[in-house]
């Protein structure tokens, strides 16, 4: 198609060309990381030597940056690692095919995913904006920053939630005797069973598998402790929230607004603790693990190379929708382009940590299988029902049951709070960056929004509304996002523009793979991931209870809420735009 522009434009209607060198610079690039969504970077590009903070066109500004190069490489390591990584990835790769579904998995990974990611960490670091303002080279698209930005709030409100559950569950750990050991406790039904007594015949009755059987210790301690769902009809019937764990909700709240409040200044000291301790007891679990009775047997269930299940295409589609939210996770990179070129993949540390940790949970898995004399299919199991019922029931049967429930959920409570912090940053970041106001109040801005997710999070406490948050707020709407800022970037920015920009600023332009990539497989690759997941939803429903109509209704408006802004601001920038701008098309 034919584009009409102002002479010192070219496929967009802001950001003149001007000369350049090539010569390349040292890059610092800043990452404001959002859970399971896109991620933006910043950059600090430094001259020869390395003084002031400079923007593409050259000025000065007042952004912050990392006080070492120490804390921006373990804010890379905890940006990359989630609970996805271990609730959700080890179970998906056992249910698909084990070692076979490493193969779209890996496939989705190089097509899609680290373009993707390649796309959104040049945008990042040549424009220097948030989510919102970097749309600045194509301002019609600025509504799927917007979009970002409320999604991640959304996630901020029931993640607290999540990591409040983890604080109690630590809280609780300090005593000789773990609640969730045995059924002498105020809360328990009297239909609750001791585990030793449990076998294959005491669930399969049912027609329900151990993970699912709710009469043990640890089932009875998550549901009727500290949920109370027996007190509750269903999402109809919330009940007032406990004090404990509203205790618990603003602890964590305290916890995340004076790591952000100074923004990366504060935040890069906290990821000392956060990044590396995951890794840790990671690798102690897994030592613990793999010398229990049933550990390899586990293991080889994870790793079994079923090809068969290549053949159903959910699998495809659930490998294509799990790289996708591993590598929108949120990751930093550090590149230096002096003497030499570092770059750390992110996508590489979140899928190497995902696999990894599937050993640590299936070796206790195999083993729960072996102490009860069950398969592995009935143990099996992934979200909330996998760290708070079915690993702590199993920690609760080791020698130092204690030392390694503390470790647990001390691990649960960093990956939680490393995640929630990036969430958070992507909301301040993006607003301070597109509106001035709040930029020169950031931290009465950071305590706004963290009382404000605290406020929405009592509603969260419960299971009803924290699993229609976690099934509508971040599914449909993210991809929906990331779909139209591909779109934006390589058709209406244009792909020839987005590689003169990465010429600009580093030497050299981009291959003819990841061009390709950006302007067709990556596209269309989003555009079906979309699609499957609008016509692959499945009834909404927690255990046996079954949403109502209204609650589905109720999910998507909250999935709508966000994706509204694309076409909204989009019908805005129309009509405000100068006529002669207008006439950009897309080529």
């Amino acid at each position: 198609m034919n584009v009409h522009v102002m002479p010192e434009y070219k496929l967009s209607s802001v950001a003149p060309l001007k000369p350049y060198s090539s010569e390349k610079k040292d890059v610092e690039l800043i990452l404001v990381k959002e859970h399971n969504g896109v991620q933006y970077t910043n950059s600090t590009v430094a001259g020869a030597r390395g003084l002031g903070h400079t923007s593409p066109n050259g000025e000065l500004d007042g952004r912050e940056t990392w006080g070492k190069k120490l804390d921006f490489l373990l804010s890379v390591v905890g940006f990359a690692v989630d609970l996805a990584n271990v609730w959700r990835f080890p179970y998906l790769c056992y249910k698909n095919g084990g070692g076979a579904f490493l193969i779209p998995y890996t496939m989705f990974l190089f097509i899609a995913g680290m373009p993707l990611f390649y796309m959104e960490l040049a945008l990042g670091q040549y424009n220097r904006e948030g989510a919102a303002t970097v749309w600045k080279i194509c301002p019609i698209f600025k509504g799927v920053g917007y979009t970002v930005i409320i999604i991640a709030l959304y996630v901020g409100f029931y993640y607290n939630v999540i990591i409040a559950w983890s604080l109690y569950y630590l809280f609780s750990s300090f005593t000789s005797d773990l609640p969730w050991q045995h059924c002498n406790n105020t809360w328990n039904s009297d239909g609750c069973t001791d585990p030793k007594l449990i076998n294959g015949s005491s669930f399969r009755d049912s027609g329900s598998s151990y993970a699912k059987y709710n009469r043990t210790p640890a089932a009875e301690f998550y549901a009727r402790e500290v949920l109370r769902f027996h007190e509750s009809q269903g999402i109809h019937d919330l009940g007032e929230p406990r004090w404990q764990l509203v205790i618990c909700l603003v602890v964590v709240v305290i916890i995340l607004y004076f790591s952000l409040w100074k923004g990366v200044k504060s935040s890069g000291k906290v990821v000392y603790i956060t990044a590396t301790m995951p890794y840790i007891v990671l690798f102690v679990l897994l030592i613990r693990g793999i010398t229990l009775p049933g550990a390899m047997t586990g293991i080889r269930e994870y790793l079994n190379f079923d090809l068969n299940k290549l053949r159903n295409p959910q699998v495809w589609i659930e490998a294509a929708t799990q790289i996708f939210y591993s590598l929108g996770a949120g990751f930093g990179v550090l590149i230096a382009f002096a003497n030499r070129a570092l770059i750390q993949s992110a996508g590489t540390i979140n899928c190497v940590t995902s696999f990894f940790s599937g050993f640590a949970i299936f070796s206790v898995l195999g083993y729960m299988a072996h102490e009860h004399g069950v398969n592995i299919t009935d143990v099996a199991t992934e979200g909330p029902g996998l760290v708070f019922i079915i690993y702590p029931e199993a920690i609760s049967t080791l020698p130092g049951s204690t030392f390694f429930a503390i470790f647990f959920f001390i691990m649960l409570l960093t990956l939680g709070i490393d995640s929630s912090m990036g969430g958070m940053e992507a909301v301040i970041t993006g607003l301070t960056d597109d509106f001035k106001i709040l930029k020169r109040h950031r931290k009465l801005f950071t305590f706004i929004t963290a009382f404000g997710t605290f406020l929405v999070a009592l509603l969260c406490g419960g299971i009803y509304v924290f699993t229609l948050l976690d099934t509508y707020a971040a599914g449909t709407s993210i991809l929906f996002g990331v779909l139209v800022e591909a779109v934006g970037v390589s058709w209406f920015y244009g792909v020839d523009r987005f590689s003169e920009d990465i010429e600009r600023m580093m030497g050299f332009k981009p291959g003819l793979y990841w061009r390709l990539c950006w302007k067709f497989v990556s596209p269309v690759f989003l555009l079906v991931v979309v699609i499957a997941s609008i016509v692959t939803t499945h009834e909404l429903k927690y255990d046996d209870y079954i949403f109502p109509q209204w609650a589905k209704v109720a999910g998507w408006g909250i999935a709508m809420s966000s994706m509204v802004f694309v076409p909204l601001y989009a019908i805005y920038k129309f009509f405000t735009l100068p006529g002669n701008l207008k006439q950009v098309s897309f080529k």
